[in-house]
């Protein structure tokens, strides 16, 4: 007799948190990957941590910490708590690093100068890192949201590196022709290009439909 195959797997994503500028923009993506009912690998670097706390007061990585909100408002908490795994960032022996974990993509939102560079010439020692390079060479989709300007000449020849490499960089670089009226639009437009990016479907509002042409024939 041939075995069962075993059950499909829930999606499982990869968000990794640096220490640039852009905590909305983690906290939304982090929330929107769970709403989506993926599971979620979180690692936050030492810089990323104060970020959180910085700018968005959050001085724990539970998601109770992280996300109130959506705590408060989940039908079954539980199953959301369960669906979010956090990886100390020193821990370089985690799933994550590691090519024999699955998962269906990895997200650096937001991602520092320092990051970016350790990922562009394999010289990272963190998890984050670690994990970043070994997406690429597994060839899995690695996006990197650098959160920098200017741009140095250093950053630009990584973007080169990584592009080269196959990670695609995705600068947290909101648009303003779908008229926003709120920071939050602005937030949820890069967010929203991530969850793109990764093959996600989500509701925000973040593509433009253009607009209708006339049929043939009419002025």
């Amino acid at each position: 007799m041939h075995p069962h195959p075993p059950p499909p797997r829930a999606r499982r994503f990869v968000l990794g948190i640096s220490g640039a500028s852009g905590a909305a923009y983690a906290l939304r993506l982090l929330e929107q990957l769970l709403v989506s009912g993926a599971e979620v690998h979180l690692v936050v670097s030492d810089y990323g941590r104060r970020l959180l706390r910085d700018e968005a007061g959050v001085k724990g990585l539970s998601l109770d910490e992280l996300l109130p909100g959506l705590v408060e408002s989940a039908v079954e908490p539980h199953e959301l708590r369960r669906r979010l795994v956090c990886h100390p960032i020193k821990d370089v022996g985690a799933v994550i690093a590691s090519g024999g974990f699955a998962h269906d993509g990895m997200a650096i939102l937001p991602c520092s100068s320092a990051s970016l560079g350790q990922i562009a010439t394999g010289a990272g020692a963190n998890l984050l890192c670690r994990a970043a390079m070994v997406a690429l060479k597994e060839r899995r989709r690695l996006i990197v949201c650098h959160r920098e300007m200017p741009l140095s000449h250093v950053d630009i020849e990584n973007y080169a590196r990584l592009s080269l490499a196959g990670a695609v960089v995705c600068p947290a670089n909101p648009g303003f022709y779908l008229g926003p009226k709120r920071v939050e639009d602005l937030v949820d437009f890069v967010v929203g290009k991530v969850m793109d990016l990764l093959g996600v479907e989500h509701a925000l509002k973040t593509r433009w439909e253009g607009r209708r042409g006339q049929p043939v024939g009419e002025a």
